[in-house]
């Protein structure tokens, strides 16, 4: 997510950095480079304006150019302004006081607007602990109805159904289902189509007249850059959209769509899709989404996430094992379950300070091939890998699809592991970070 951004960033930074003194001359430089930055990432170039002269304003004040730290300052200007450009602060859902909470979602074809609906009942459930039911008002596309059981199932939340041409008294019968059953929140999957037109909006301003919800979030695709923009700007003023929900930013998305979206509609964007998985959706927070775009980490989500998947019980044996060196592939194999639990690599690397830079080569299918060749192993193998001689090894690649070769390098890789932890746990006061 925002590689694109990070990489360039990072480069302005150094040179930056690499000034003892910052001129004016270096400013302007530096405004010359975000600006074309910006740009590339396919950022509104009236939102790319806008960004770099207030940039440029505040960075040109006298105490960016006679500060002890001007590199580090200019980079605070930089990552102030970008969290003022994506919203400021988080702004969380509206619920009601008394009664059904109602939240329509819309969005066009192909933006993932029935999964956000899953994906979002899920964290309603999980996270906000609300009772949610979805209503499967997209008539449009048929298949959609049958996704949205599919994924209401795999979330244990009800799905609303029924056969019909109007939307609007699927919808009314949707919610007397829901009060009856005591829902506390409904979300409603209304229909979308593959460019903005007037039957759309007129189906869509039906079903708020009738439901009056408290939310009406509009579902873009992050990847589509200004075409994402320019239909939140339409949809914004055929409808009252209080928020938007930014897809597929974990795809080769440039970032512009995230940067322009909330400057140009007055909108903000309440959720970002980070993944496939029904818990890959988060809430967005200006000032840590401007530290990721820049390439400076976000440690407060990543904490958070390992406190959310992290079984403590779990991470204190660990620990303990590590500790008296008696660490075996089975615990291993844990802490991969662990990991896959807080999302994908690349997602938990954007979160590192700096782990950009260091380029690692790990990926989500790697460990999946390490996973492999650990379950391809008997139990007593995982718990004594010095067991594992030459045939063991033949057995156990031809069992994980994997050569020799890798197999071989994973044990390698472990007994390094296991040495330098035995040197660690020599340290007495040494306190591990659980689970890590």
């Amino acid at each position: 997510m925002f590689e694109q951004l990070q990489d360039r960033f990072s480069g302005i930074f150094k040179t930056i950095r690499g000034h003892g003194k910052i001129s004016e001359s270096n400013i302007r430089d530096a405004i010359r480079d975000i600006r074309r930055s910006l740009l590339e990432a396919d950022v509104n170039f009236k939102v790319a304006r806008d960004f770099v002269n207030r940039v440029s304003e505040k960075a040109k004040g006298g105490k960016v150019l006679t500060s002890v730290t001007p590199g580090q300052q200019f980079i605070k200007i930089l990552q102030d302004e970008m969290a003022d450009f994506l919203g400021k602060t988080a702004e969380e859902l509206q619920f009601s006081n008394s009664g059904i909470t109602v939240i329509v979602l819309a969005g066009l074809q192909g933006s993932g607007k029935t999964t956000t609906c899953a994906k979002l009942a899920h964290f309603l459930k999980t996270k906000r602990r609300k009772n949610p039911w979805l209503i499967a008002a997209d008539l449009q596309r048929p298949a959609a109805i049958k996704q949205l059981k599919i994924l209401g199932d795999q979330i244990s939340v009800p799905v609303y159904t029924e056969s019909g041409l109007d939307p609007v008294s699927i919808v009314k019968s949707g919610l007397a289902s829901a009060k009856a059953s005591k829902a506390d929140t409904v979300i409603i999957d209304t229909a979308g189509r593959l460019h903005v037109d007037q039957e759309l909006m007129t189906q869509l301003q039906n079903i708020v007249s009738v439901t009056s919800p408290h939310e009406v979030l509009y579902v873009a695709d992050g990847m589509t850059g200004q075409d994402a923009v320019n239909s939140s700007k339409a949809f914004s003023k055929a409808i009252e959209v209080s928020g938007i929900v930014l897809t597929k930013m974990d795809g080769d998305s440039r970032g512009g769509a995230a940067l322009s979206v909330r400057h140009i509609t007055g909108k903000p964007i309440k959720f970002i899709g980070t993944g496939e998985k029904i818990d890959d959706l988060e809430v967005l927070h200006p000032d840590r989404l401007a530290q990721r775009i820049l390439g400076l980490g976000d440690i407060v989500s990543l904490v958070e996430k390992a406190q959310e998947t992290v079984d403590l019980k779990e991470a204190e044996k660990l620990q303990k094992r590590l500790i008296e060196n008696s660490f075996t592939l089975e615990d291993f194999q844990v802490q991969l379950k662990q990991l896959k639990k807080m999302g994908s690599v690349s997602q938990l690397l954007s979160m590192i300070p700096g782990a950009g830079k260091l380029k690692m080569d790990v990926s989500d299918q790697q460990l999946k091939w390490v996973e492999a060749i650990i379950n391809s192993m008997t139990p007593e193998e995982r718990r004594n890998p010095g067991i594992l001689n030459g045939s063991r090894r033949k057995r156990v690649a031809r069992g994980s699809g994997r050569s020799t070769f890798e197999v071989n390098q994973l044990l390698k890789q472990f007994v390094q592991m296991k040495k330098m932890m035995k040197s660690m746990g020599r340290l007495k006061k040494m306190k591990l970070p659980l689970g890590l």
